[in-house]
């Protein structure tokens, strides 16, 4: 009797072969919510300062009445999020498979650009988060790495005036510039990419007046989010910087005396904003002279 021999077995598919489908769904829905929504929350909260740098500081310490919640809320619905949706972004651009057929023609150009500014936007949002803010917290790192790299410039109870100190110089400028149009040519044409994924719309009918609302509402967050970032350069800018300190410092007393917030704070200047205000004062005399 012959006897043949068996097949090799199978191959066994990796995870994310397994459920590449779901993964890509919940990448393309991370996208927008909830990373794409915080964005523009972020990014119209800033664009407050332009109102006036007390409104700005208004809505800085309603974020920061979450207390002990904020970190808990910032990694479960930004961070980790955003971390999601970065790592499996590269994952399918390692993957090399483009499927660029479903698109009309024409999309190849933004097919592109979404992929390279989606690699300028997680660079520039982990660079961003380090500058403002710094990563880590604990002394050493402050100390050897946040301090001499000039991260964690922003003041939550000095809001307008630390973050239009930390927006000062071209460079910095034009960082911001690149990467906030990174963001939100990202999160535009990854809306009109994610309904056609999600099968929003499907005819090319459908799809070319979805690319031109979701083009429309790139433009509008875009000049959102450029006019946040003049308007906190300008409050970094004398006279408007004095301005801004003093309506800091009223707001701060109010919350130290309703018991809201302590008076030793690390989310304060370290500077006395009034010290400030005379040393800058004797620098401009002495420059004059």
């Amino acid at each position: 009797m012959t006897t043949h021999p068996s097949p090799p077995p199978a191959p066994t598919e990796s995870f994310l072969v397994r459920h590449d489908f779901l993964l890509r769904r919940l990448h393309s829905l991370s996208g927008l919510i909830p990373v794409g929504a915080y964005m523009v929350i972020h990014l119209a909260t800033n664009a407050s300062v332009l109102e006036s740098p007390g409104a700005f500081q208004k809505n800085v310490y309603a974020i920061h009445s979450l207390g002990k919640l904020l970190p808990v809320v910032e990694w479960v619905f930004i961070f980790i999020p955003i971390l999601f949706h970065a790592i499996f972004g590269f994952v399918i651009i390692g993957s090399g498979r483009a499927n660029t057929s479903q698109y009309p023609r024409g999309s190849n150009v933004r097919y592109t650009l979404q992929r390279i500014t989606g690699m300028i936007a997680f660079a520039f949002i982990a660079w961003h988060v380090f500058h403002m803010r710094g990563w880590i917290h604990e002394s050493w790192w402050v100390t050897h790495v946040t301090e001499p790299l000039g991260g964690a410039q922003f003041k939550p109870y000095n809001a307008a005036s630390s973050a239009g100190r930390a927006l000062q110089g071209p460079l910095i400028n034009g960082l911001y510039l690149i990467g906030i149009t990174s963001c939100v040519f990202h999160l535009a044409n990854g809306m009109w990419s994610m309904g056609i994924t999600w099968g929003v719309w499907t005819t090319p009918l459908a799809q070319k007046r979805a690319l031109r609302i979701c083009a429309a509402f790139g433009v509008l967050l875009l000049v959102v989010g450029l006019s946040a970032q003049y308007g906190m350069w300008s409050v970094g800018r004398e006279p408007k910087l004095e301005e801004a300190i003093q309506a800091e410092d009223k707001q701060f007393k109010s919350q130290v005396d309703a018991g809201l917030v302590e008076k030793e704070t690390e989310k304060r200047t370290k500077q006395p904003p009034k010290d400030a205000a005379a040393s800058r004062q004797e620098t401009s005399k002495s420059v004059e002279k």
